[in-house]
């Protein structure tokens, strides 16, 4: 979708912006480019509208030189989402959000229509959020109407400069996560400026990593984590970039351990015999249904309350260490720490229990993550039981 060929700036005081940049990025991707500050990235991106224009070098959109296309045309076709946001004052956020096709000749009604559903789409209610002025709005919903209206003429492409970095760390977060779903959703072809290793390596399918005017490595996430191209790299992405690993790394369905699991309407009799037969301190508790209910002891199971109970219900703990199927080895093991969790309990897609992470498979999940990068064989898991003995 947008390929850079030789593309170089250089300003009349002898100052050289970025030097040769030949990169493209496919249609539907989201590439991060990441650097110090006056590294080129942000030159690089305002070439891509015409905001700068190249010295030396083409840069091509979906095939076409983007030399032979009006600017204004050009930039029709692009969100641009910057960190100051750059919404109007005078305007309301409907108003804001349908800027660009009114712009682009669309009837009042068709606009608003418009800028109502991206003001869904981005999690701000259009009754509500609508009327409103950016004034009254806080920073994090100032951002998501920066967002909308990028996307209100259903842009290719998105130009995306620090757009989450004048917000604080927990409303960043938030705004990357909303992100993230939205890409699934909308699937445009995307250019992110950012100075942070971490917010690039969690929202780019690839990285661009810049030197003073040049890209010192272009490759996915965890490549540039675990393989430093240059020294320079190395020290960029910084000595913990193993931790930084946990967040691009998915739990798979081989990570997971198959516990002892019994039905909330279990006799305790019954469910303890099944916990000695299983040489287990613990079951899961699920119902009917397959969802997941919490979790027994076999201390309690074997407890004379239990002798003339029912069902495994009353002695069943309510489960706090849980996470979805799509969930990154970071979020593992953070609701680890977090909970002081010997093991966490992962649900699928359709929110029932898969089964559990404990601390010796994610180390060896990650491990099987590098191993595939560097062509190695994965080592075996340790087992559920081992861990809880641990």
């Amino acid at each position: 979708m947008i390929r850079f060929e030789q593309v170089s700036k250089r300003y009349r005081d002898g100052t050289v912006a970025v030097n040769d940049l030949t990169f493209q990025v496919a249609e539907g991707e989201l590439v991060t480019l990441v650097g110090p500050s006056g590294c080129g990235k942000t030159t690089t991106m305002k070439m891509v509208n015409r905001l700068i224009e190249p010295s030396e070098g083409r840069i091509f959109l979906d095939g076409t030189d983007i030399a032979t296309i009006d600017p204004v045309d050009l930039r029709r076709q692009m969100g641009y989402v910057i960190q100051q946001v750059g919404l109007l004052p005078h305007k309301t956020v409907l108003e804001n959000t349908a800027t660009v096709p009114r712009l682009l000749g669309w009837k009042r009604a068709a606009s608003r229509t418009r800028a109502a559903e991206l003001l869904e789409l981005v999690g701000l209610d259009p009754a509500v959020h609508g009327p409103r002025y950016p004034d009254q709005l806080s920073g994090g919903q100032r951002q998501r109407v920066s967002v909308a209206r990028a996307l209100a003429a259903d842009p290719p492409v998105l130009l995306m400069d620090e757009p989450f970095g004048a917000v604080d760390p927990l409303v960043r977060e938030h705004l990357q996560n909303e992100f993230l779903n939205l890409q699934e959703t909308v699937r445009k072809t995307i250019l992110f400026v950012t100075h942070d290793i971490e917010e690039a390596v969690r929202l780019g399918d690839r990285i661009a990593v810049y030197g003073h005017g040049r890209i010192e490595q272009f490759d996915a996430p965890a490549r540039v984590l675990d393989s430093p191209a240059t020294d320079y790299v190395a020290e960029f992405v910084g000595a913990d970039r193993g931790l930084k690993r946990l967040a691009v790394t998915q739990i798979q369905p081989d990570d997971l351990e198959q516990p002892p699991v019994i039905r909330l309407g279990d006799r305790p009799r019954d469910a303890a015999a099944r916990l000695r037969e299983a040489d287990s301190r613990w079951a899961v508790v699920l119902d009917g249904k397959g969802e997941l209910r919490g979790w027994v002891s076999a201390g309690s199971l074997a407890s004379k309350e239990a002798d003339g109970a029912e069902t495994v219900e009353p002695f069943t703990r309510r489960m706090t260490a849980w996470l979805p199927f799509d969930a990154s080895l970071k979020q593992a093991f953070s609701t680890m720490l977090q909970h002081d969790a010997g093991w966490i309990a992962v649900l699928d897609e359709n929110e029932l229990f898969a089964g559990v992470l404990t601390p010796a498979a994610l180390h060896e999940a990650l491990r099987h993550s590098v191993g595939q990068l560097k062509g190695d064989e994965p080592r075996e898991v340790v087992s559920v039981s081992d861990a809880a003995d641990a």
